[in-house]
């Protein structure tokens, strides 16, 4: 009896410890994307070279998570909600090593554009960015609070991610319509721009687990994003 408390009790720790190495590597893509948008519009390429650095710690961390949840399958063949928070770990680190990686190309993008003249203020990008970040607080708090409404509410604002992107498209082809020797500069941050709505997507794979996590439904590939589940 003593033996099996023991296990639970060790098996209830490895679940916190599971949540709370998610929530330090959400928290540390959260400053890449930061860190990433600070670099390009104040033409830093220190910040640029030492977010792009940092990525190793992103992946490294991703690795960390992934091997904790195969040991929490393996010895204690978790069932229903376990399973689902399990699972749904090993699905989160994906996506945040994937917006960890864009972070980096984001950087890698504004090294290439700090050697030539700014061709626009930053306006449209860092209000992407500053919307995509809070995307992804949000999914990572309705994970920590198991808070269906507010994974849902990262959903829908997915929709305003993707209409800047579309505004920020049409801008930049009519500089590369009118000077032609803006184009290199233009399809740069058209680069950034698609980036910052894949983060903004994959913020919003994040709120769709969580939402499975809880209530064991699944809401992926839905046309309309539903008002409550």
């Amino acid at each position: 009896m003593e033996a099996r408390q023991h296990t639970d009790r060790h098996y209830d720790a490895e679940l916190k410890e599971l949540n709370l190495k998610i929530l330090e590597m959400g928290g540390l893509v959260e400053k890449q994307i930061e860190h990433a948008i600070t670099g390009l519009v104040q033409r830093n390429d220190d910040v640029c070279r030492t977010t792009i650095e940092r990525d190793r710690t992103v992946n490294r961390m991703d690795v960390e998570i992934d091997d904790l949840c195969i040991r929490l399958l393996a010895l204690h063949q978790p069932a229903a909600k376990d399973l689902r928070l399990i699972t749904t770990g090993l699905k989160i680190t994906t996506d945040l090593e994937r917006i960890g990686d864009i972070a980096a190309n984001i950087c890698e993008r504004a090294l290439e554009l700090n050697k030539e003249p700014q061709l626009k203020p930053f306006i449209d990008i860092p209000r992407m960015a500053e919307i995509a970040q809070t995307m992804l607080r949000q999914s990572l708090d309705a994970f920590v609070n198991e808070n269906v409404d507010l994974a849902l509410s990262v959903c829908r604002d997915d929709d305003t991610i993707d209409q800047l992107t579309g505004q920020l498209f049409r801008e930049l082809i009519s500089y590369m319509v009118e000077a032609p020797q803006t184009i290199t500069r233009a399809i740069r941050l058209l680069f950034i721009a698609k980036y910052l709505e894949r983060i903004a997507d994959h913020a919003t794979n994040i709120a769709e687990m969580i939402v499975f996590t809880v209530k064991g439904k699944s809401i992926r590939h839905l046309d309309e994003v539903p008002g409550s589940v």
